[in-house]
């Protein structure tokens, strides 16, 4: 961890600045000129680190990347202008025609659309099962699967399954394991260390440092063996434990536009030298919380990994330590006490996202999954009766007063 502290602010510029800037300078311009046709032919090729064209590559962007890959120790690292392309481009990456994803019912909302109303009718199987039963897991692949997929603790759900064990299932079988961490840190777990190949996350959430950007990252650890896959097989032979890369950055992010802005790229640069004071500050306050709320009148249970008494917590702590996320919920007597709750509040904002300054409570039920059907939202386990609270950097105690009057 202290290593951490001192990588994430001492990377390198690529090249010096001009004015001996201590902070990369925000490159916001389209396309870079080149002193030669030849110069042009090998960036525009990917055979040199030149820069043609910001929807491919940008010194602001890459810098970021840079620093992530330094604190991550990942083979490369690709940054996307959200979080849900950073999902659509890994799976995009992996998938094709015949293929299966194995994933869980237990997803963020706009994820399961993605693969239920967008990739699905293309041709692309997905096999839900329960991913902390790894029998069932085994069961669902075959030699069309390319992909386990999963939220390392899920949204809303807080389930944590254990991902050293689906990854050795995925290297038995010649399938990567692609995991979306969006709710730790990659600066408080190592995904790698985990048996994670594919490292997904939202950088909108803790890296943005306060709600301030849209982003999101795609981190390849270099450790699958890509000839395993039969859409990136070929790719392999060539560029071996960069057959992902190669794929994802020459065709799939750069085609669909997705890559992120130098802009966003400067303000989750620096939200990256002050995310792990903030994550320390943030999960010590909803770990503070949790336990003070499972004493209070008028909550019916509360649902956060690092409670002695959470179904998964052992996993949790084994994988991510004493703290787990800077996110809890909490159930109701029903969906009107929760109406009535949020009405109530006076200090917490009303308002989705997760793991902005300020504290943030939501309905899952009406509003992330307000377009699912019941039965859906049941086999998803998202309860009418639940309150997602992103917690903050406020004090713990104005925190709890807040919910203590909106319960009254």
């Amino acid at each position: 961890m202290a290593e951490k502290k001192t990588t994430v602010l001492h990377v390198p510029f690529d090249r010096p600045d001009a004015y001996h800037a201590l902070n990369m300078p925000v490159y916001h311009s389209v396309a870079f000129e080149f002193d030669s046709a030849e110069e042009m032919e090998l960036a525009f090729t990917g055979r040199s680190a030149g820069h043609a064209y910001s929807r491919i590559t940008n010194p602001t962007v890459q810098y970021f990347e840079k620093r992530v890959q330094a604190l991550t120790r990942a083979l490369s690292v690709t940054a996307m202008n959200t979080g849900m392309s950073a999902i659509s481009c890994a799976l995009i990456t992996v998938a094709q025609a015949g293929s299966n994803i194995v994933t869980s019912n237990h997803l963020f909302g706009n994820t399961m659309s993605l693969l239920k109303e967008v990739l699905s009718p293309f041709g692309i199987e997905i096999r839900t099962c329960d991913l902390t039963d790894l029998e069932a897991v085994r069961r669902h692949i075959d030699a069309d699967t390319c992909a386990i997929f999963l939220e390392v603790i899920t949204n809303p759900q807080l389930e944590v399954a254990d991902l050293k064990e689906l990854a050795a299932i995925g290297k038995e079988a010649g399938v990567p394991l692609i995991a979306d961490s969006t709710v730790v840190p990659f600066t408080h777990f190592s995904a790698k260390s985990l048996g994670v190949n594919i490292e997904v996350l939202s950088s909108t959430k803790y890296l943005a440092g306060g709600g301030t950007s849209l982003g999101g990252l795609v981190i390849d650890y270099g450790t699958f063996n890509w000839k395993q896959s039969k859409k990136l097989g070929g790719l392999a032979q060539q560029y071996k434990a960069f057959a992902f890369t190669k794929k994802l950055r020459g065709d799939v992010y750069a085609n669909l536009g997705c890559y992120m802005t130098p802009h966003v790229a400067y303000m989750q640069t620096l939200g990256l030298e002050t995310l792990n004071l903030r994550y320390k500050a943030q999960a010590e306050n909803t770990l503070a919380l949790a336990v003070r709320l499972q004493q209070t009148a008028g909550i019916v249970s509360v649902n956060y990994p690092a409670l002695p008494d959470h179904p998964f917590h052992e996993v949790a702590q084994r994988q991510f330590g004493d703290l787990t996320g800077a996110v809890l919920t909490f159930s109701l007597e029903s969906r009107e006490a929760c109406f009535a709750f949020l009405n109530k509040l006076k200090l917490i904002r009303r308002a989705t996202n997760l793991f902005e300054n300020k504290t943030l409570a939501i309905h899952p039920a009406s509003t992330i999954f307000g377009n699912f059907k019941p039965e859906q939202l049941e086999e998803m386990n998202v309860d009418n009766r639940v309150i997602r609270l992103s917690v903050g950097l406020e004090e713990v105690e104005d925190i709890y007063q807040d919910i203590f009057q909106a319960l009254e």
